[in-house]
């Protein structure tokens, strides 16, 4: 059974709710920003960032929005699943929707972020060796490119 359809505006505050969630849990440890990640990165701001590309974003609804994906053209932009939710193969969903109904080839993660790149990978993502800071810090971004 297919799970995923367009986002609408009723899934904004879910959506936001979600990035902020995973921002917190997988990159505070690595950035280490109370500024950024307590005060600035807020659900009613995300809200707003995600309306304007509405078009672009795709949930994983099985009657709860438990995961999103941001795709603009064959660029994978987000991909998120609520954390508590992981394993149970909703991003593999997200993903393959992408790859398939999409046509998305491509995308950049956050070269520490080794759990996501091994995902990335058994989905045949492969890193292209380029690679590109992440702006504003020390860390860098990889390309993944799909085989």
């Amino acid at each position: 059974m297919e799970y995923i359809r367009k986002a609408t505006a009723e899934d904004l505050a879910r959506i936001a709710e979600i990035h902020v969630f995973n921002y917190r849990l997988y990159f505070y440890p690595i950035f280490r920003s109370d500024e950024y990640y307590f005060r600035e990165l807020q659900v009613p701001d995300l809200m707003k960032q995600y309306e304007e590309k509405l078009d672009d974003l795709y949930v994983y609804d099985d009657g709860t929005v438990k995961g999103f994906a941001a795709v603009e053209g064959t660029y994978i932009a987000r991909l998120f699943v609520e954390p508590v939710l992981h394993n149970e193969g909703i991003g593999s969903v997200l993903l393959d929707h992408a790859v398939r109904e999409l046509g998305a080839d491509h995308l950049w993660a956050l070269e520490k972020n080794t759990a996501a790149i091994r995902f990335y990978q058994r989905h045949g993502f492969l890193p292209t060796g380029d690679r590109k800071p992440e702006d504003g810090t020390d860390e860098y971004l990889i390309l993944l490119r799909r085989a």
